[in-house]
């Protein structure tokens, strides 16, 4: 693997897998991060996994001790990584799971639909078969509690994000921001082109994990009607 290390402040190290955005990076970073779940190192806080890297937050007392303080803490991470990366390369993270997204495309809840329509000259219509179609991983959760980063959509729907972002998403959004999907778990303000809204929660607190979706899963949308939408938000309630 061509793996490199950098620090983030005293308190933090990056590894990163690559700097493109792929299917084998990706797989890089989940191995990784199973080893990491399996075999934390001495001192660690917590990782995050993202697209092309894994940042890892340590307690550099801790660490430092495992050493009687003769070596930074930074490079006793470095080599606990390195260490950790060469036993990790041959690990098989678990197969993710499959989640049905049930989508109401268009209308109030889909605003710009027709505007990813004109963007490719097709139909609204075409725009959710080639949506639906897909079936997409999920490479991170980020940028808000359980937000899932979706990639593997097709380039016919690729639409960059709006010019000026809105201030307010409602919750269960779906949205397209250049090659990616996601779909917004919480109201926030965002900048993707919205085309639909999903009634199921991303995002439980209550639950362990919290967060419906996880890195490595992979989900199908499924176009329903308005009156299967009133269903399932009213079983949500």
């Amino acid at each position: 693997m061509d793996v490199c290390m950098e620090p983030l402040g005293e308190q933090a190290i990056i590894i990163r897998f690559g700097t493109v955005i792929s299917q084998e990076t990706h797989e890089q970073v989940r191995r990784f991060a199973a080893w990491m779940d399996q075999h934390p190192i001495p001192g660690m806080i917590e990782y995050v996994p993202a697209y092309t890297t894994v940042t890892i937050f340590y307690d550099p007392f801790e660490i430092a001790e495992t050493d009687g303080y003769r070596s930074s803490p930074y490079e006793l991470v470095k080599q606990l990584v390195s260490d950790a990366l060469a036993q990790s390369a041959d690990i098989l993270p678990a197969a993710g799971k499959t989640v049905e997204i049930p989508v109401l495309y268009g209308g109030e809840l889909g605003p710009d639909l027709a505007e990813v329509a004109a963007y490719h000259q097709i139909s609204e219509e075409e725009v959710i078969r080639i949506h639906a179609e897909g079936r997409y991983q999920v490479f991170m959760i980020g940028f808000a509690p359980g937000f899932p980063y979706i990639g593997g959509m097709s380039e016919k729907i690729a639409t960059p994000r709006k010019k000026s972002p809105r201030l307010r998403i409602p919750k269960g959004s779906v949205g397209i921001a250049g090659k990616q999907t996601g779909i917004y778990p919480l109201e926030t303000p965002g900048g993707w082109q919205i085309i639909g809204r999903t009634p199921v929660s991303l995002f439980r607190p209550d639950r362990n994990p919290p967060s419906l979706l996880q890195a490595g899963d992979f989900v199908r949308f499924v176009p329903i009607s308005k009156e299967a939408y009133d269903a399932y938000k009213e079983e949500e309630s």
